[in-house]
């Protein structure tokens, strides 16, 4: 008895080697930590090569080097980049039987039910559709990104796998959840992407902090810009305008600004009628779906036909044209001030110069032919005009005549441009600047060499003790669409196009800005048979290019 007894009290203690008991308590001990190591030790050590994003090195295929770098990141799932879908061809209903027999069939109801499930489900799933060049993987052209919220991470591997991409034109985010945060580090991937990237749109993304205007800061190469439906009230509208220009900066490289579907009234339709009186380079400008009314039509209206300088403006003209005067001097030898160096004179007034200046041809060619004796008097009498405009005189039927022959002078070219180049780009600015987006560097630099000049600079009219500039006549497309605009502000924009008619039959000869060639005014607070409307539409209906383009193809159709 004793011994059944310590037996069982002494095997805990010391287990036997040879019992079978002792053995299979160290088989299960060897089971256990064997099964314990390698959830130890190995997954971590397997797990290490895929986050390192930092590493790997993109192959310029967006499909390839998006999902290797989702992966590299801790993503399990991720939206997949897939060929943006074309329009589907109009569907035309076949009137056979046999067809809708088939599709009743209950042998296939089953499948078809499957089917349609998955297709609404994949149409739902986050994807990063793409636009190919010439159905190449390699050549993005454009992004589009549309109803899922785009986190900073997402933005970090952007910034990785879309510079590789040479071709890329456009990114556009349709309500992607942007935050004022997510939008600065949107920013700053930017100028990592291609030279070509000259299209942005962020359309659904109101911003507390409405801080659009960041991108159109002056280093930025925007060229397209859309923010429409973005909750855009007069306080971003302000910060829109203030970006497009000020008294001391301005945005050179914005061509197309769409701000339809927001909530602009009056005060920021001012504001952005304001950034255009000294901005020269927007050319197209949407304001649709908004809330503007008399007010603010009236102040945009203004803006396109000679205004009325502020006295800070005026200020600013003659300071301009005083330190213009002074490297003029500096410029030219003393000795020979009237000789050969009025030559050099002119070419070194062509830096900043831009075709912006209101130049007249026919004046052009007469200058370069006038002798020496008659261009000392037209330089006396210029320095003549600029002493009165910085003494304030009033004005004198002779005034404008030096700064227009000033403006002649200074058009005629560069020391390091030949001069058919530059009257090269200013035919091609009067046609449409979307051009600059798709020109050669090299073609592009002299654009931009041949492009910059203050506004204020331009020639003036001077009217009972005012000066009066000519008016923006580079904006050539303006759509006011379902706003709150009655026919006060309908007689503003008629005063304007009869303006602008004026204007661009003065100035035929000459290759300038020719003002406004489509406007929309439709769906206002006034009715269709307006008469101002219909004068309106009547004054606009030659200078639309593309309705006299379908009129040139119509009439070849009947007399070909």
């Amino acid at each position: 008895m004793s011994s059944e007894q310590s037996a069982p009290g002494a095997s805990p203690r010391a287990p036997r080697p040879g019992t079978q008991k002792s053995s299979g308590a160290v088989t299960k001990k060897g089971e256990r930590a064997a099964k314990e190591k390698p959830a130890t030790v190995l997954p971590p050590l397997g797990e290490e090569e895929p986050k390192s994003p930092e590493e790997y090195q993109c192959s310029g295929v967006l499909e390839t080097d998006f999902a290797e770098l989702c992966t590299r990141w801790g993503y399990t799932d991720f939206p997949k980049v897939v060929n943006r879908p074309r329009p589907h061809p109009p569907f035309v209903p076949s009137a056979s039987l046999s067809e809708k027999a088939t599709l009743d069939d209950p042998r296939l109801s089953g499948s078809c039910s499957l089917n349609s499930l998955e297709s609404k489900y994949v149409f739902f799933r986050p994807t990063i559709q793409v636009e190919l060049e010439q159905e190449d993987s390699k050549s993005v052209k454009e992004i589009y990104i549309r109803g899922w919220k785009v986190e900073e991470r997402i933005l970090g591997i952007f910034s990785k796998c879309l510079p590789p991409l040479t071709q890329l034109q456009a990114i556009n985010f349709w309500k992607v959840g942007l935050t004022d945060k997510t939008l600065t580090t949107f920013m700053e991937l930017l100028p990592l992407c291609s030279s070509t990237l000259r299209k942005v749109s962020l359309e659904g993304n109101p911003l507390p902090e409405q801080s659009y205007h960041k991108l159109m800061a002056l280093d930025s190469t925007i060229a397209h810009l859309s923010l429409r439906n973005n909750n855009i009230d007069d306080r971003g509208a302000k910060l829109l305008g203030q970006a497009l220009s000020t008294l001391h900066s301005c945005n050179r490289t914005l061509v197309s600004l769409n701000l339809g579907f927001n909530h602009i009234g009056d005060e920021g339709a001012g504001y952005i009628a304001d950034g255009l009186r000294l901005n020269r380079s927007l050319l197209w400008l949407s304001l649709a779906h908004n809330r503007i009314q008399d007010k603010g039509a009236l102040k945009l209206a203004e803006v396109l036909r000679a205004f009325e300088l502020t006295h800070t403006e005026v200020v600013e003209r003659r300071r301009l044209l005083l330190e213009k005067g002074t490297q003029e001097r500096s410029r030219s030898p003393s000795s020979s001030r009237h000789g050969d160096s009025k030559t050099d004179r002119e070419k070194s007034q062509m830096v900043g110069i831009s075709n912006s200046a209101l130049v007249d041809k026919t004046d052009k060619t007469q200058t370069m032919k006038t002798p020496k004796g008659l261009g000392k008097k037209k330089e006396k009498s210029w320095e003549l005009a600029k002493k009165e405009e910085k003494s304030g005189s009033g004005q004198s039927p002779t005034q404008g005549t030096p700064k227009k022959e000033d403006a002649t002078k200074a058009g005629k070219g560069k020391v390091t441009i030949p001069e058919q180049k530059p009257s090269r780009v200013k035919g091609m600015k009067t046609g449409s600047r979307e051009k600059r987006s798709i020109l050669p560097e090299s073609e592009q630099l002299v654009v931009e060499a041949t492009e910059v000049i203050n506004p204020l600079l331009e020639p003036v009219e001077h009217r009972d003790g005012k000066v009066f500039m000519p008016g923006n006549k580079v904006l050539l497309h303006l759509n006011l669409l379902r706003n709150r605009i009655t026919e006060v502000g309908l007689e503003g924009f008629l005063a304007t196009v009869q303006y602008q008619m004026q204007f661009s039959k003065a100035k035929s000869v000459s290759k300038g800005p020719v003002g406004l060639l489509w406007l929309s005014l439709a769906k206002n607070c006034f009715a269709p048979q307006c008469p101002a409307y219909a004068i309106i539409q009547e004054l606009m209906l030659p200078r639309d290019p593309i309705k006299a383009k379908l009129r040139e193809d119509e009439a070849m159709a009947f007399f070909p």
